[in-house]
């Protein structure tokens, strides 16, 4: 089989950006700790990791390893917090 595969797993090395990611999308109290101090919230993340979720880059998040659902999610998660009235009806 010489073609590429349609989905790639996340590298190993890319744990921590997807842990960080999973828990932006899925706990409330992370993503309001994120929300009050991004930087000591992402703690475990290197500086690299740390400026692209901070830029919300998805270009540079996917070259890093993060999963793109984690990335759409989380974007979307923070965007509902921070802007709710433009999704009252999501």
């Amino acid at each position: 089989m010489d073609e590429q595969p349609h989905y790639r797993f996340p590298p190993a090395s890319a744990y921590r950006l997807n842990r960080c990611l999973f828990a932006l999308k899925s706990d409330d109290a992370f993503r309001a700790r994120f929300l009050q101090d991004a930087r000591a919230a992402m703690s475990e993340l290197d500086a690299e990791d740390s400026a692209a979720l901070l830029r919300v880059d998805r270009d540079a998040l996917l070259a890093r390893g993060a999963h793109p659902y984690l990335v759409f999610m989380a974007d979307l998660r923070l965007r509902m917090e921070r802007e709710p009235v433009s999704f009252e009806f999501f």
